[in-house]
């Protein structure tokens, strides 16, 4: 009887280390469901908005400019920012200050990439802390789940015009 109960248990936690193991490799390569917070991509995703993000493309380096993305923060490494890709490696980047007064080029470099958030205004972005290491992001964030009524695809940038290559 202390056999079979004991045989039962090592099982159960088999398959519970098997199925943690799965679970743990699908949210960490694969993607999985976010819920956004704070103002600084509105108006594409509103506070409390639920995305899906994945982890594919950030292994393959297939983070393109104006792809929302979700990265470390480079002044807190406990939190997570939802920002904008506007410039890769290479990239020459007019950055404004927020009063918009004062205006220069930095390029980003190897390795990097400026990130921004749609709402210019109310964002701490690369024009604070500068360009961030690639290594920082978790995933693209490509489709919106929650609010119903805005459930699909992502829409482009309110900036758009921010991505020209001038």
């Amino acid at each position: 009887m202390l056999c079979g109960v004991l045989g039962k248990t090592f099982r159960l936690v088999g398959y519970t280390i098997q199925y943690g193991c799965i679970a743990h490799c699908a949210f960490e390569y694969v993607g999985g469901v976010v819920m956004c917070s704070g103002p600084s991509v509105e108006p594409t995703i509103q506070n409390s908005d639920i995305v899906f993000a994945e982890n594919l493309s950030r292994h393959f380096y297939g983070i393109q400019r104006g792809d929302i993305v979700i990265a470390k923060s480079p002044s807190d490494p406990k939190l997570n920012i939802c920002k904008r890709v506007i410039g890769l490696e290479g990239d020459k980047i007019l950055t404004n200050s927020p009063s918009d007064f004062f205006k220069s080029h930095s390029y980003v470099p190897a390795g990097h990439v400026w990130l921004e958030g749609d709402n210019l205004q109310n964002s701490t972005d690369s024009r604070y802390y500068g360009p961030i290491p690639y290594g920082l992001i978790r995933g693209r964030i490509f489709f919106k789940i929650w609010p119903l009524s805005e459930f699909g695809f992502l829409c482009d940038s309110p900036n758009g015009h921010r991505f020209s290559d001038d």
